[in-house]
């Protein structure tokens, strides 16, 4: 359907796209460091399923009918504003508790808790439905194949190598947590920070414009 030099040419830009500093990869590293490995790669592994919810949209051509309209596009933006505002304010509320949940040897949050929130705060940032709408249609050509299909499996390739790219980057912010978090007080300000980058990001999210 597409040769193999478009999908390679396709897979290195992606991956310097996913790579490059930006909203989920601050979410990924403040979440693993300041909650643990665990937390970093379900939450990157949520952000990458949010993924394929933006690979349907831009299939489907839903997502262009939802950023054509300034409301739909403002309530979704405001929708995840306030998402991430939810997020850093349980961050906030419940800082340290995860150093001394390991101090005294507990259950650690589970790692569906971080999917859900990643694959929320990317599925509903239309910032991400613009890009992939954007991304996707410059390495389609009509005359190899049926525009959707050829739409389907980019999206598809995007979100699989994001799955290994925030895999990865939750992994090592998670390694890189451990280590601080063996210090209680020093864990209090990794959630505040963490708290404090969830804000900022929501507030960029709401002021942005299209």
């Amino acid at each position: 359907m597409i040769p193999g030099e478009v999908l390679l040419a396709f897979l290195a830009a992606s991956a310097l796209i996913t790579i490059a500093p930006g909203p989920d990869n601050l979410m990924v590293l403040s979440i693993g460091i300041s909650r643990g490995r665990g937390a970093g790669i379900g939450f990157g592994l949520g952000c990458a399923l949010g993924c394929f919810t933006h690979t349907l949209w831009a299939t489907l051509g839903i997502g262009a009918v939802v950023l054509a309209s300034a409301a739909a596009f403002t309530a979704l933006k405001m929708a995840g504003a306030a998402y991430l505002v939810y997020i850093g304010i349980n961050a906030w509320r419940h800082a340290g508790e995860m150093a001394l949940t390991r101090l005294e040897q507990c259950p650690a949050e589970p790692l569906g808790l971080h999917l859900r929130r990643g694959f929320v705060a990317n599925a509903i940032n239309p910032k991400v439905a613009l890009f992939f709408i954007a991304f996707l249609p410059q390495f389609v050509d009509p005359t190899r194949a049926a525009v959707w299909q050829q739409m389907l499996l980019l999206g598809l390739l995007f979100a699989a190598q994001t799955v290994v790219i925030f895999g990865g980057l939750g992994w090592f912010a998670g390694s890189l947590g451990r280590r601080l978090q063996r210090q209680p007080r020093l864990a209090v300000w990794l959630d505040r920070g963490a708290a404090a980058i969830f804000f900022a990001l929501a507030l960029h999210l709401a002021t942005a414009g299209r």
